[in-house]
């Protein structure tokens, strides 16, 4: 069965270069040019993964990101024509974003980090003998069922956000190494994205802590990397 992706990219040479590459690599491809028609499409379809355009007529693709966010965990990336500074890196993730990509694509990169963003939502399907869990009166994790209570509510996380919480809560007590992080949660196509942990603990904090400027779960290492500590 193949993998249904949604491009949501107003330039049509862009729009339709993406789609017959997709479709080379055996992707089932649907294309929209505006925010609106993004969003039908992406009800129509149902797919596994979405592309979109910051700059698109209409309704732009924060937008166009929010409202799929609202009601799917569906793996988002964001695409842009300009450097994401780290500002505008949280502010695509306060909504829902899962990754981020600068135009214009180059065919190698633009595979790898499809696949490994794939690769990071079947997480949520795996029900390995070594999966762990977390519970106190704040926090809960339950990362078989993919559920996080927050004070007895429970959170929507990104599939992202939900791996490196994950990742976290498998290793509790252990200092997770910049690079250990970016291996584990991102896969080794990200080896370079030396800030994605910093900023991407930053984002989880704001979710999970009770005060993300004084975090009682996720502690930094300073210098090293992160490790999680229960209350």
């Amino acid at each position: 069965m193949s993998v249904k992706v949604l491009i949501v990219e107003d330039d049509a040479d862009l729009n339709r270069y993406m789609e017959l590459d997709l479709k080379r690599h055996g992707y089932e491809v649907f294309t929209a040019r505006d925010g609106r028609e993004g969003l039908r499409l992406f009800h129509e379809a149902r797919p596994s993964l979405v592309l979109l355009d910051v700059a698109l007529p209409g309704m732009n693709g924060l937008t166009v990101c929010q409202r799929i966010r609202e009601l799917s965990n569906v793996p988002i990336v964001i695409m842009t024509a300009h450097a994401v500074s780290e500002e505008e890196m949280a502010e695509g993730l306060n909504i829902g974003a899962d990754e981020y990509l600068i135009k214009p694509l180059r065919s190698l990169e633009f595979h790898a980090r499809v696949k490994a963003l794939l690769r990071r939502v079947q997480m949520s399907d795996d029900h390995q003998p070594q999966a762990a869990s977390y519970a106190d009166d704040y926090l809960t994790v339950d990362i078989d069922n993919r559920r996080v209570c927050v004070g007895g509510e429970e959170i929507r996380l990104t599939p992202t956000e939900f791996k490196l919480l994950a990742t976290f809560v498998r290793h509790k007590g252990q200092v997770l190494t910049f690079q250990q992080l970016l291996e584990q949660v991102w896969g080794f196509e990200y080896n370079s994205e030396h800030h994605y942990p910093r900023i991407y603990v930053s984002h989880l904090r704001r979710k999970i802590e009770p005060d993300s400027k004084n975090p009682t779960y996720i502690q930094n290492e300073y210098g090293v990397g992160y490790r999680i500590t229960g209350k």
